[in-house]
């Protein structure tokens, strides 16, 4: 019975399926079944997301010769694509943040970050490259054509059967496989990167350094976030391939281009001449992640998250992600008007604002630094797992408040709960004097000397800690690597 009433639900809506055109990718040479999502729609959606990329990402890069550079770098590759006639939008987003990514339409960012941790122009155009193998091969196409197909089959089972729990585990074995899936992209746009950079004439073996310096910026992560030893083979997790299997294997498809090793100049020179003075981490203009600690010299204030916290900041928030014992927990910092509001009623309508179905249990104000605040939480499920959600709430002029939302898993809130209510007295005032100390950090290009040594020349880097190993990890340095004289490194220094 089950089989019959499938087959005629699949009966009714196959003809529709089929009636879509079936074409042959010649990025790929295979054929793109994609009923959901056609070439018009991708650029629609490109169009409509940009604009909010660029608001939650720093907005552009304020330096017309930096993304000139990277824009003429980028139509030299589409021209040498199956996408040639493609109108691409390339933009340098003005974030420290390590990443590269593209969507649909041909819009392909690359932030400073990333640039920043690029030994080479071929390297550049590896990562490039590897955006618009995204496009040309419609990864996003497919993607949310299976998407809408794995939903579809659920709700099929679930009209043929009255299963809604058969329903559910179809979805599940549907979502196992855009995972799996998500890994075959990345492979080919790696292969079409090399692809587009060698026909460019580009480096093609670059794409393997790249990965590789990708892999140990993932190393030197881990260690700033105090978890040195954890996930070395930087398998970060099903959906992304082994940082160390991708480098093997762009490898060996630079060998299959006929390029011998050596044959092209990766152009470093011409490369650092545009990193040089660059901005680098932070720009104290949108606050500056030191450890641990957050600065805005703008605003005048500052805090501490507890050990085992990472820091990142966007436009909106800073949002520190719990690590090794704090794992799966999250601060999330962010403020607003006052509105003629009590530091009660403020804390109610971010409550509100959340969408926080719970009352908020335990309400008690108090003082942060002669502060007026108040705090208060509750116990809820998040993606049904349970945790406690505590707001904390300071008023830090008659006009401005600034909230922590403090996600702590249940299982690990009597073991976090003491460094929590230490970050919540962190947070403090700067004074004019502090805000004007804090500076900003930039890349310069130096040339090494004779007698100079990695220890000797990460000494100069600005940075309080593991200099040795952020000067190694920026210029894909070992501890055995031996300096030549003359060499071209990057060295970060105050700005």
């Amino acid at each position: 019975m089950f089989e019959q009433k499938l087959k005629k639900a699949f009966t009714l809506i196959l003809p529709l399926m089929l009636a879509a055109c079936t074409t042959v990718n010649p990025a790929t040479g295979q054929r793109d079944f994609t009923p959901f999502m056609s070439p018009q729609k991708e650029m629609s959606l490109g169009k409509d997301a940009h604009p909010g990329i660029l608001k939650d990402n720093g907005g552009v890069y304020a330096n017309a010769r930096v993304t000139q550079y990277v824009n003429d770098m980028g139509q030299r590759l589409v021209r040498n694509s199956e996408l040639s006639d493609y109108p691409f939008t390339f933009t340098v987003l003005d974030t420290p943040l390590v990443n590269a990514f593209a969507l649909p339409g041909g819009y392909v960012y690359v932030t400073r970050g990333i640039m920043s941790l690029v030994g080479s122009e071929s390297e550049l155009a590896s990562v490039v490259g590897h955006e618009i193998g995204h496009v040309t091969a419609r990864h996003s196409a497919k993607r949310y054509n299976n998407q809408m197909f794995a939903g579809l089959g659920t709700v099929l089972v679930g009209a043929a059967t009255g299963n809604g729990a058969l329903a559910e585990s179809v979805g599940q074995g549907a979502n196992a496989y855009l995972m799996s899936y998500s890994r075959n992209q990345e492979h080919q746009s790696d292969e079409l990167g090399i692809r587009y950079s060698s026909r460019s004439g580009f480096d093609p073996y670059a794409a393997s350094k790249m990965l590789n310096a990708l892999d140990n910026e993932h190393k030197l992560q881990l260690t700033l976030a105090n978890r040195s030893g954890e996930g070395q083979k930087s398998d970060f997790n099903s959906t992304h391939p082994n940082t160390q299997e991708r480098v093997s294997r762009a490898f060996q498809k630079a060998t299959e281009t006929g390029i011998q090793q050596g044959a092209r100049n990766a152009n470093q020179e011409l490369y650092y001449n545009i990193l040089d003075g660059m901005r680098y981490g932070d720009d104290p203009k949108q606050g500056v992640i030191d450890g641990r600690e957050f600065l805005h010299p703008t605003m005048k204030l500052k805090f501490t998250v507890p050990e085992n916290y990472t820091l990142k900041n966007s436009s909106d928030a800073v949002v520190a992600v719990g690590t090794g014992p704090a794992e799966s927990a999250a601060i999330i910092f962010s403020g607003g008007s006052m509105q003629n509001k009590s530091i009660t009623e403020y804390a109610t309508a971010v409550w509100q604002g959340n969408k926080i179905e719970n009352d908020m249990q335990g309400l008690q104000e108090f003082k942060v630094n002669g502060m007026d605040a108040v705090t208060a939480y509750t116990n809820m499920n998040i993606q049904d797992k349970p945790y406690v959600v505590r707001l904390l709430a300071i008023k830090y002029s008659d006009n401005t408040a600034y909230n922590f939302m403090m996600l702590t898993p249940q299982s690990k809130y009597q073991s976090l709960s003491e460094g929590l209510q230490r970050a919540s007295y962190s947070f403090d005032k700067l004074s004019n004097n502090e805000a004007a100390a804090l500076k900003g950090r930039k890349i310069k290009i130096i040339r090494v000397k004779s007698g100079d040594t990695i220890s000797g020349l990460s000494g100069q880097m600005a940075f309080d800690d593991f200099r040795q190993e952020r000067f190694m990890a920026l210029n894909g340095l070992t501890s055995n690597s031996m300096l030549k004289s003359g060499q071209l490194l990057k060295m970060i220094i105050w700005d």
